[in-house]
């Protein structure tokens, strides 16, 4: 079938989008079709204003409508350890557990030679520079165990030793509620070489 040149351009906008394929493409654009024109112009000044109201922390580099971020502005943060995270979304998963109360850093990316990312492309450096503050005492790794994050992780412990900074490794292993026999190996393997004593 071929569609009008307006729901056409719309569906090729919505495949634009991350795990979008044509067919979850053409839904959304055919859901949206049928939303109220209100809806619809709420829904765009939505995305007009997250574009041009969000920006990167001076400091940490986290999504925030200010710079410095709120964690980064805020009195009450642990100064004395940053947390290396991807992304902003990798940060919010790790706040929204109210156990860790340091402050941040967003690489804004891994290093993948595949996607041609180096590292001189995410914000290695700023963190770098942020390492010679005399108050940081820890730097943790929080980057997933993909083969992205560990080639990262690897990276950055190379780069932090010579501050002389406590270096530590988020653990990763099997979920809560989870049953041996449906994890993968690499959970597993994980999970055995970060196990702890009782």
């Amino acid at each position: 079938m071929i569609y009008p040149k307006s729901i056409a351009t719309l569906i090729e906008y919505f495949q634009k989008l991350p795990s979008i394929g044509p067919k979850s493409a053409q839904r959304l654009a055919f859901y949206m079709l049928k939303m109220p024109m209100a809806e619809v112009e709420k829904f765009a000044q939505a995305m007009i204003d997250a574009k041009e109201n969000t920006k990167a922390c001076e400091i940490c580099f986290n999504l925030s409508s200010t710079s410095p971020c709120e964690i980064c502005s805020s009195t009450n943060r642990e100064r004395s350890t940053i947390c290396v995270v991807a992304e902003t979304k990798d940060l919010i998963a790790i706040e929204k557990t109210n156990e860790y109360k340091g402050l941040y850093h967003v690489l804004q990316g891994l290093i993948s030679p595949i996607d041609g990312i180096g590292a001189e492309d995410i914000r290695i450096k700023e963190l770098l520079t942020r390492l010679t503050n005399d108050e940081i005492k820890e730097v943790i790794l929080a980057l997933s165990p993909s083969v992205e994050g560990e080639a990262t992780s690897l990276y950055l412990s190379k780069l932090i030793k010579p501050f002389n900074i406590k270096i530590s490794r988020i653990a990763f292993g099997l979920p809560v509620g989870t049953d041996l026999e449906f994890a993968d190996e690499i959970t597993l393997a994980k999970a055995i070489e970060g196990r702890r004593e009782l």
